[in-house]
């Protein structure tokens, strides 16, 4: 919205910095920051007074959650609600990508809103039947693949670019909205099965966000694009300021996230920056470096996989229990140690993904 003032600017005044991407990214830093900061507080008192009981905890889980019972969820209604005004006062609203990650942020947002309400008004872990779930993901990520592939270059549509061979392209046709709707539901997905810790899942999706970020800001710019060997795609460089939102948005929430914690982020939180990532991906052609970049996440649901198919085909469990955060918690390691070393592979993950940019 701030970009309109550029009609004001004669080209060497204050209203000028609007024209600049980075400008406006600090500037929704900067607001969803303040967001969190002013509605964290206020936000909590509501959720723990419609809440009660606050979120259910899993019998078969951890000794040790037994005494997070009566923490409000829902938490991510403040990381989203601080991402969504930051967004839209910063971006380019004419910008096609941005109201496509925005889409699919508030629509698995809104899924996750209606899972953590049947929990906590039922204070039951059941929630919305998954099958209800995957099937709304599937129609919300097909939506969002096919509306990027509208937009993108005619060189790249439906095409899946390799990191590191940057001349090599895979052509998919129309397999690529399948392609993509998987990226985006199993980000959204894997991101769900990471949050099962205090902080655990905020700070690598911000960890994540930045590099995101970083791609789309390069892709979408013709000169670094040409330097550093991209794929250009036109437009996505706006994506900066959406994730410029999220790390302020995610920081204002890590603030009463932290251990112990105030508020859950719930899966109306995971599943909206799972899905935000996820279509990020897809937006700037990167959909494979985002399986390097949230490497974390990857290991998190396949640990769930693996752990499902054995014990169906052997009745034995390949973790103590799964997701493996949990495994290394009934291994006695104490949960900031978890936390603080998942981060650290987080960050490791995201340099080898920026690293993919120039490699030659």
């Amino acid at each position: 919205m701030f970009y309109w003032l550029t009609g004001l600017s004669d080209g060497g005044d204050f209203f000028n910095l609007f024209r600049y991407i980075t400008f406006r990214a600090g500037g929704a830093f900067l607001t969803a920051l303040v967001f969190g900061f002013i509605f964290g507080k206020p936000l909590i008192n509501v959720l723990r007074r419609r809440q009660g009981k606050g979120q259910p905890i899993r019998d078969d889980g951890p000794e040790g959650h037994f005494v997070k019972a009566g923490t409000p969820t829902m938490g991510g209604l403040l990381i989203v609600g601080a991402l969504l005004t930051s967004t839209l006062l910063w971006a380019r609203l004419d910008n096609p990508y941005v109201w496509m990650v925005l889409f699919v942020t508030m629509s698995f947002g809104a899924i996750g809103f209606a899972d953590d309400y049947a929990k906590v008004s039922k204070q039951n872990t059941a929630g919305v039947p998954g099958k209800l779930r995957l099937l709304l993901g599937f129609l919300i990520s097909g939506i969002a693949a096919f509306w990027a592939t509208q937009y993108h270059p005619d060189a790249l549509q439906y095409q899946i670019a390799l990191p590191v061979f940057k001349d090599v392209l895979l052509n998919t046709g129309m397999f690529f909205v399948p392609f993509a709707i998987i990226v985006i539901v199993g980000s959204a997905n894997a991101v769900n099965l990471t949050d099962g810790l205090d902080g655990l899942a905020i700070m690598p999706v911000m960890i994540a966000s930045a590099t995101l970020g970083v791609i789309s800001y390069f892709v979408g710019n013709s000169v670094f694009a040409g330097y550093l060997d991209v794929h250009y795609v036109e437009g996505t460089g706006e994506i900066l300021i959406f994730c410029a939102g999220l790390i302020g948005g995610g920081l204002g929430f890590l603030w009463y996230n932290a251990p112990p914690a105030a508020v859950f982020m719930g899966d109306t939180g995971s599943l909206a920056l799972g899905g935000a990532l996820g279509a990020i991906a897809v937006a700037t052609k990167h959909e494979i470096v985002w399986a390097i970049v949230g490497g974390l996440f990857v290991v998190e649901a396949l640990s769930v996989i693996i752990q499902v198919l054995y014990f169906k085909r052997t009745g034995k469990r390949v973790f103590l229990m799964a997701p493996i955060h949990h495994h290394y918690e009934k291994k006695g390691w104490a949960e900031p140690q978890i936390v603080i070393r998942f981060w650290i592979i987080a960050l490791i993950l995201a340099m080898i993904g920026l690293a993919t940019l120039k490699v030659r």
